[in-house]
């Protein structure tokens, strides 16, 4: 098979099956792995998608030719394979998914010990080099063996640490699996959990028969939202295809923006651990800068991106960081991001406050309105951010932590260029002023779309 490196990106592995990702290509990236990152044992999985098993059983060759074992942990999700490379003490992990991607889409999320990721400066372009040159290095004397290993149990019962179970109260729960690999998982917290469990599209299957599993998509929220309405649930909780992400909906079907979700966790994370370090994006940050400060934490701001956020907990020992993206990463779980920990946590706090969801949320929204983020099509990025910076720069205090932010006493803003397509990427808040948010959203748009 023809290989192209148009599949390696800035974090993973990922493409069009097969045009550019392959068995050839998973083959070969089993061959080199080993030997760049002294691998002797590795976790492999594979989510829900069609084309997953072959493409592992091909990655497991190469490994095992080179002589490092292969602890298969079969379908699972994407913080699944974290947890049993940590839990196992194993040299590295690599699952095998294209996330929230359409069906035609795989790919490969890679880890080093401890579950460290392994990006574009961390080794990733090391691997693309050696796979694209065919440099695979000599097998070993004696091939290894693949072993297979249920982690099912260990994962589950290390998710339930996270939250009190005896405080927990019997809400009801709307769970949208969206045909991904978190049903697997809902089952067995089911047999353990108070709650009860209204399950939406539950059962995994790769040919996606009710759509993409991306709730971020507009037109697939209405699917957890309608039955949250109907069966009068507590609280909504949608996860996308590798379940490392969770979208969280209130009482009425509203999904609440990640933005908010991080000040809500950071609160609870300072509650049982005074003093701590929370780390934040730089999308949207005073929400979660005024609770963390509020609650006597440490807030600190990380460009955006799993590699980066995990970096700097990592350096800083913080306890929780968030992303407005819907990725949250927790310190006891090997720095890294699990939307499973975070719907529990939110569950937690919700059996806790006696009230509704959209209560608990609604006077941090009214206080810190946003745009949500706007993608626009732009021919020139560069060119929209270098006008938008003259424009803007001078009368507002400027930052370049992630893209260009400019913030003013009364609002700010946050413009992005994609790291795959001409797109930049708008988010706007205010303090407390929606009218003020609507005119600068709209007048930046205007800017940005000529």
């Amino acid at each position: 098979m023809e290989l192209k490196s148009t599949a390696f990106k800035a974090y993973d592995i990922r493409g069009k099956v097969p045009e550019e990702v392959n068995e050839e290509l998973a083959y070969r990236i089993g061959r080199v792995f080993p030997t760049l990152f002294n691998a002797k044992k590795v976790a492999v999985g594979h989510d829900i998608r069609l084309s997953g098993p072959a493409i592992q059983r091909a990655l497991e060759l190469g490994l095992t030719e080179m002589g490092c074992e292969v602890i298969d942990i079969g379908q699972c999700g994407t913080e699944m394979i974290y947890f049993a490379t940590a839990h196992l003490g194993l040299d590295g992990g690599i699952m095998i998914t294209a996330s929230h991607n359409p069906k035609e889409y795989n790919g490969l999320k890679l880890v080093r010990k401890e579950a460290r990721p392994i990006s574009s400066d961390t080794g990733l372009k090391d691997i693309e080099e050696k796979v694209m040159a065919g440099d695979l290095g000599t097998p070993a004397a004696t091939p290894a063996k693949v072993i297979e290993v249920d982690i099912m149990k260990d994962y589950v019962e290390h998710l339930l640490t996270y939250v009190d179970t005896k405080e927990l109260k019997p809400l009801k729960v709307v769970v949208n699996s969206g045909n991904g690999a978190a049903g697997p998982v809902i089952d067995e917290l089911e047999k353990v959990l108070p709650f009860n469990f209204i399950k939406v599209y539950n059962q995994p299957d790769g040919n996606f028969p009710n759509g993409v599993p991306n709730p971020i998509l507009h037109e697939n929220r209405e699917a957890t939202a309608k039955v949250v309405r109907e069966e009068k649930a507590d609280l909504g909780v949608a996860f996308d295809g590798d379940f490392d992400r969770c979208f969280i909906f209130d009482e009425n079907g509203d999904m609440i923006e990640g933005y908010y979700i991080v000040g809500f966790l950071a609160k609870a994370f300072l509650n049982k651990n005074p003093g701590a370090k929370i780390i934040y994006d730089p999308r949207l940050i005073w929400n979660t800068i005024e609770i963390v400060e509020e609650a006597g934490g440490t807030p600190i701001m990380c460009k955006s991106g799993h590699a980066f956020i995990k970096d700097r907990m990592r350096k800083e020992d913080a306890v929780y960081g968030g992303e407005m993206s819907a990725h949250n990463y927790f310190k006891d779980f090997s720095f890294c991001d699990s939307g499973q920990i975070t719907w529990l946590l939110v569950a937690e706090l919700l059996s806790q406050s006696g009230t509704t969801m959209s209560a608990l949320i609604k006077e941090r929204m009214e206080r810190y309105p946003i745009s949500g983020e706007i993608n626009s099509t732009v021919a020139d990025p560069k060119g929209v951010m270098a006008a938008i910076e003259e424009k803007y720069g001078a009368t507002g205090t400027v930052t370049k932590v992630d893209g260009l932010s400019v913030d003013y006493d009364d609002w700010r803003f946050n413009l992005r260029i994609s790291n795959t397509e001409p797109v930049i990427r708008l988010n706007v808040e205010t303090r407390g002023d929606k009218a003020l948010l609507k005119e600068k959203t709209e007048e930046l748009l205007a800017v940005i779309r000529g």
